[in-house]
């Protein structure tokens, strides 16, 4: 399941992106997660989801620009 990006901040500046919102794989809901971009360009971890608490495995891209792409999937159990 692939979201779009929430912009934290200006593009302009080129800051990279702190937060993204995100759709849970398991429960459909909204959830607001934090991005660190010093992490580098791509980076993949598990997280859990705020509202049911299943895991979900984030893929993060961050552009030459700061704009980074974020993916979830639901982490097989």
């Amino acid at each position: 399941m692939r979201d779009d990006y929430e912009d934290v901040e200006d593009a302009e500046d080129g800051d990279a992106e702190t937060e993204a919102t995100v759709t849970c794989p398991h429960c459909n809901e909204n959830v607001e997660i934090t991005l660190d971009p010093s992490g580098g360009d791509h980076q993949e971890y598990v997280e859990d989801c705020e509202v049911c608490c299943k895991p979900w495995n984030v893929t993060v891209e961050f552009g030459a620009d700061g704009k980074a792409e974020v993916e979830v999937i639901a982490l097989d159990e």
